[in-house]
């Protein structure tokens, strides 16, 4: 079990037996119909959930939640001046962008009227999707704050015609369906207060203004406000942190504890103040993580609205990543952009939908759920963990009707395959270190297919890369160990804030490698690629130590492609270090990502 989620649940154990004690007594003391005693008990289901969880409950059991993106960058989808900036909406005014002067865009607020906003929509979106609470910008770079902020009149309820506060709105309607709610605040950066980070350098009078004024005069005001006007909260999410001195972090941290007690702090509020570890935009680790952290991804490329993004991750690939990440044992936290006229783009809904069906007919899978013991996906899919059962999400179904599960130490009590209809009892055997559970020859499910595994005991894994009888099995280059070379992270962006990341061997020196170790099930040929990028053709090198030994040249790019190197055998079933090196060519340029096996038998 995770350490930090099983404290969180006895915590809140005692709390929920006693609350639903009394409403036990209080319907027998006061005898109702059967549909009033239905609206009682859901009333106060959702009753605790808003209001007695304990701090940290929805992000540890949840699992997975709702980023909202919205503001004044809307209104512009990425389009200024007839012109298309292709990148991150919200940064829109940037240099980097479209670099419109601060108070061009102030002018903006002019025009901003989200009619279409409907608060109680986006809560049944994210609903129906699966999200236990929403996280929405209350102020993002570009200053503008989203809600009816006394401390600076540049807001959406003093500076534009729609007059509203949409935050309260959406604080009623996410308690209404029992989510939780929280804020996202731009802390370090202001890009239209004098003195804030990237913002104007004098006042409005021409004197200088300084990181204090802006600290003193608007952050600080407004995350009070955003903590004291809006309701119980599940989390205030700080971002980039920048080069903000400690002990601006660290009264915005207490200012928070001490309002809302029971909210966390995202792990970008910098200096490690944070309640929990929030990893890089867009990054989904390929291996588990400890301690309580989250993942924060967009539903196409942008975060904030962009017209021409229609990009959208498909339901399959949402419960992938979803899936990956809490079989990391983390939390997905998934973007939407609504338009400048406050409604969320159709695809998007519809995608988060699909997904969501899939989520509501198997729960057990994504929520109060643990890391997979194997601590890395597997070729057919991934795992996630509740006590000693596991749930194998199968994204690619055999079809020699066998499933591998490679080094599963602890003995198998039952498995069955779950269906839309009827759960369907499944036999398994033992083949030396891997359990062959025997599966249908047709998947159940479109999206996901998930089995059950029921231990005797807590499982134990060896997480040692296995080869796939049936399956490519695709190994990082940030699971090898490396001589004479670097192993460093690598992160890029493919447009302006649409981030790409991976871990990769490179500065190959002279007999510098590779290596993994991996077990074999099934012996016989295997057809090695390498995923890599460089410049013009490279000679590399495949060998299994004390065993065959494979060279080709291929083409590279400055992106990253998949080249076929040869078919190398394993002889017998058993362990084996293959390794992989660049050895001719211009060998500098050299970036491996990944080696991957594909059966020939």
């Amino acid at each position: 079990m995770n350490p930090c989620k099983e404290s969180v649940r006895s915590m809140v154990l005692k709390k929920h037996v006693s609350c639903l004690l009394a409403l036990i007594a209080v319907a027998w003391l006061c005898p109702a119909s059967a549909q009033e005693m239905e609206k009682m008990w859901g009333e106060q289901v959702i009753k605790l959930r808003a209001e007695n969880a304990e701090r940290g409950q929805l992000f540890s059991e949840g699992n997975y939640a709702m980023f909202i993106h919205w503001g004044l960058y809307s209104l512009l989808g990425n389009e200024v001046d007839g012109k298309t900036y292709y990148g991150i909406g919200e940064w829109i005014m940037n240099p980097r962008m479209a670099g419109i002067p601060v108070e061009d865009y102030k002018q903006l607020a002019g025009k901003f009227n989200p009619t279409n906003f409907d608060a109680k929509e986006i809560a049944r979106i994210a609903k129906d999707a699966g999200m236990k609470y929403i996280v929405i910008t209350a102020k993002h770079h570009d200053g503008f704050a989203m809600y009816a902020s006394k401390a600076n009149a540049f807001n959406i309820v003093d500076a534009t015609p729609w007059n509203k506060d949409p935050m309260k709105e959406l604080a009623v309607a996410c308690r209404e369906a029992g989510l939780g709610f929280g804020f996202y605040y731009s802390h370090n950066q202001d890009w239209t207060f004098p003195g804030g980070g990237n913002g104007p350098k004098t006042d409005e009078d021409g004197n200088p203004a300084t990181f204090d004024d802006y600290f003193a005069k608007k952050c600080l005001p407004q995350v009070n406000e955003i903590t004291t006007e809006y309701g119980p909260i599940e989390l205030v999410w700080f971002d980039t942190p920048g080069k903000m001195p400690k002990h601006y972090v660290e009264q915005l941290v207490e200012l928070v504890h001490k309002n809302q007690p029971r909210a966390l702090v995202s792990g970008r509020a910098g200096h490690g103040l944070g309640d929990y570890q929030t990893l890089g935009d867009m990054e989904v680790p390929r291996h588990n993580i400890e301690g309580m952290w989250e993942s924060v991804d967009t539903t196409n490329d942008s975060w904030a609205y962009a017209w021409y993004d229609e990009y959208w991750k498909s339901p399959k690939e949402i419960l992938h990543r979803l899936i990956a990440c809490v079989g990391r044992g983390g939390t997905y936290m998934l973007n939407i952009g609504p338009r400048g006229d406050g409604s969320v783009p159709e695809r998007a809904v519809k995608t988060l939908t699909d997904a969501g069906d899939w989520i509501r007919r198997y729960p057990q899978v994504v929520y109060n759920t643990d890391a997979s013991p194997w601590q890395h996906a597997l070729p057919w899919g991934d795992v996630t963990r509740k006590g000693n059962s596991l749930f194998l999400c199968v994204f690619n179904w055999p079809t020699s009707g066998k499933l591998y599960l490679p080094n599963l130490k602890t003995k198998i009590k039952s498995a069955q395959l779950h269906g839309s209809d009827k759960e369907q009892p499944l036999t398994w055997s033992q083949e030396g270190d891997w359990t062959v559970v025997t599966v249908p020859a047709k998947a159940p499910e479109k999206l996901v297919s998930v089995i059950q595994v029921d231990l005797e005991s807590a499982p134990e894994v060896d997480p040692v890369w296995a080869l796939d009888p049936d399956h490519e099995t695709e190994v990082l280059a940030e699971f090898a160990t490396v001589d004479n070379a670097k192993q460093d992270p690598k992160r890029w962006m493919e447009k302006f804030g649409e981030w790409k990341g991976i871990v990769h061997v490179h500065g190959f020196e002279s007999g510098g490698k590779a290596s993994w170790e991996v077990d074999v099930h099934q012996p016989g040929d295997y057809n090695v690629s390498l995923t890599y990028a460089g410049t013009g053709r490279l000679v590399w090198n495949v060998a299994i130590e004390g065993g065959q030994e494979i060279q080709n040249q291929q083409n590279s790019s400055h992106n990253y492609q998949s080249f076929p190197i040869g078919w190398l055998n394993f002889p017998k079933p058993g362990r084996y270090t293959v390794s992989a090196k660049c050895v001719d060519g211009d060998v500098a340029s050299a970036s491996l990502k990944t080696i991957s096996f594909e059966p020939m038998n």
